[in-house]
């Protein structure tokens, strides 16, 4: 029986995490990160000490707190230290992103790799981050991590189902239906349900769980849990309109003004992030690519 025709759809996205959790699971150590940050009694040591187990880790994180990225003053040499300056969740983030861009492997279509759908993500981390930055939002750090997992749910469809994955791709090239629309009727559920799913499996936050669930319809959500995904959909529309990588999720995508004003977004905001976007994802390519 394939996926598109059982009775349930939760139960197969179910059966489809149940499937990749054998295939490529979160890095112990990314594992270990996430749940020692998210744990409110843990502290700056206990993560250090967890870090400094990995000498790989090690040398990637001081790589990235080192980058014009965050603009730290003069250079750092430990990861005591990054952690001081840079906080545990902007130093999890780093972990998260190295952890990650190992399972980003294959072709999702012609013309397209897994590769490019990493690009993808994390120009969108990053341009979440700025939209963040710029609205004055105390979110800099968690929408870098929304936007970086925004479309693990693709990575999911990948190991599972390449060639619905490579079926949807081939068809949303020509299509003015959007790839959601497209994947629910080649497997009956798109990248958002699986990418929840994953996420809920991988125990990410609540937050990176709605992003990922979400990003191609904030607006179904609450106002008190819309805010991030609408960063993330704004920022996922911009990098796809702008060729960032794996560009078919969201190139027809259109970002409405009510629905961001909504959320405290508006208009001049997200122009001035699009002209800005290309210089600021060329400077993050070479840090997290």
């Amino acid at each position: 029986m394939s996926i598109a025709t059982l009775p349930d759809p939760q139960l197969a996205i179910q059966q489809v995490v149940r499937k990749i959790s054998s295939i490529a699971s979160l890095p112990e150590i990314t594992a270990k990160i996430i749940a020692t940050v998210e744990d409110p009694k843990s502290n700056a040591s206990q993560l250090h000490r967890i870090i400094s187990h990995d000498p790989a880790l090690v040398t990637r994180i001081l790589k990235v707190v080192n980058s014009a990225f965050y603009g730290l003053p003069g250079q750092i040499a430990s990861i005591e230290r990054a952690i001081v300056l840079l906080g545990l969740n902007a130093v999890k983030n780093i972990a998260v992103s190295a952890g990650l861009g190992q399972l980003f492997r294959g072709k999702l279509c012609e013309g397209f790799s897994a590769k490019d759908l990493w690009t993808h993500c994390i120009a969108v981390g990053v341009t979440a981050r700025e939209l963040a930055r710029q609205m004055r939002l105390q979110l800099g750090d968690e929408a870098f991590l929304a936007g970086m997992i925004h479309d693990v749910g693709i990575l999911v469809s990948l190991q599972v189902q390449p060639e619905h994955l490579a079926q949807a791709c081939e068809k949303a090239k020509d299509s003015a239906e959007s790839f959601t629309e497209i994947e629910s009727q080649v497997t009956g559920m798109d990248h958002q349900h699986l990418g929840a799913a994953l996420c809920e499996h991988w125990k990410f936050p609540r937050s990176c769980q709605l992003v990922a669930g979400y990003h191609h319809r904030p607006t179904e959500l609450d106002h008190h849990h819309r805010l991030l995904v609408a960063l993330v959909h704004v920022a996922d529309t911009l990098c796809c309109q702008a060729n960032q990588g794996f560009n078919l999720t969201a190139f027809r995508q259109r970002l409405e003004a009510a629905d961001m004003g909504a959320v405290g977004l508006d208009m001049p905001v997200v122009e001035q992030v699009r002209t800005t976007l290309p210089a600021l994802v060329a400077n993050s390519a070479s840090v997290f690519g």
